[in-house]
């Protein structure tokens, strides 16, 4: 599966006459991983990680930089909780779900202003596990060129984790987009990864789901409410 992503990275590059990848590196698996391929497609010298932090735990930047230290890759810190704090300065007030989803998004304007500026393409980290859910911040975290794990469930980013040596403390760290204190993937969507892949394999392959009937309902809402999030935006066609 690794050499397969990898060429496939290559040929994405190659198509777009792009020199290389630009990436936010979070500290979490998802950005660990797809560093790695990345590296391993193009050579680290064509890849670019940024460091995005936006009021964000401190672990998450020196767990960004232990990753970075393994693939040695080439790095560069944008901290944008100034930008963040001026702009809810500005803005009117509203519910968190509004402020917070501004951090992806701040963070997706900084990796497309990067990639025009080297050419580059901006590699998304999502994986199929939170894409069929909706897991991810519209114009956020889901704009992206490419998304070379977007393919897999979270279970086999963990596999390829460990054929890739990133770091155990990176693997073992309890998924989080980091969007405010002590937030973790799977308090916030209301499932364990290990529920939620399980009952997306069985929905794609249509075989009898093993877990509760409410975990598969809730799972199919998710779906069915996050469809917007998957599609380009509608046009009125005359």
């Amino acid at each position: 599966m690794r050499k397969r992503i990898v060429s496939w990275i290559k040929n994405q590059v190659k198509a777009s006459n792009s020199k290389g990848i630009v990436l936010g590196l979070s500290g979490g698996i998802d950005s660990a991983v797809v560093a790695g391929l990345c590296s391993n497609a193009l050579g680290r010298k064509n890849v670019l990680a940024l460091f995005l932090p936006c009021n964000s735990n401190p672990q998450d930047l020196k767990d960004a930089r232990l990753v970075a230290r393994a693939l040695r890759l080439k790095t560069k810190l944008v901290d944008l909780s100034p930008v963040y704090n001026n702009l809810l300065r500005i803005f009117p007030n509203a519910p968190g779900l509004a402020k917070n989803n501004l951090k992806p998004r701040l963070r997706m304007l900084t990796l497309y202003f990067f990639a025009n500026k080297l050419n580059y393409l901006v590699c998304g980290t999502g994986n199929k596990s939170e894409l069929s859910v909706g897991y991810f911040t519209k114009y956020g975290d889901g704009g992206a060129d490419i998304l070379p794990i977007g393919g897999l469930l979270k279970r086999q980013v963990w596999s390829l984790a460990r054929e890739l040596n990133i770091p155990e403390p990176i693997i073992n760290k309890a998924p989080t987009a980091g969007l405010w204190q002590g937030q973790t993937d799977e308090g916030e969507m209301g499932i364990t990864y290990q529920d939620l892949d399980d009952i997306l394999s069985r929905l794609e392959n249509k075989t009898k789901q093993a877990a509760s009937f409410n975990k598969v309902k809730r799972v199919k809402k998710m779906i069915e409410a996050s469809t917007h999030k998957r599609r380009v935006a509608g046009i009125f066609r005359i």
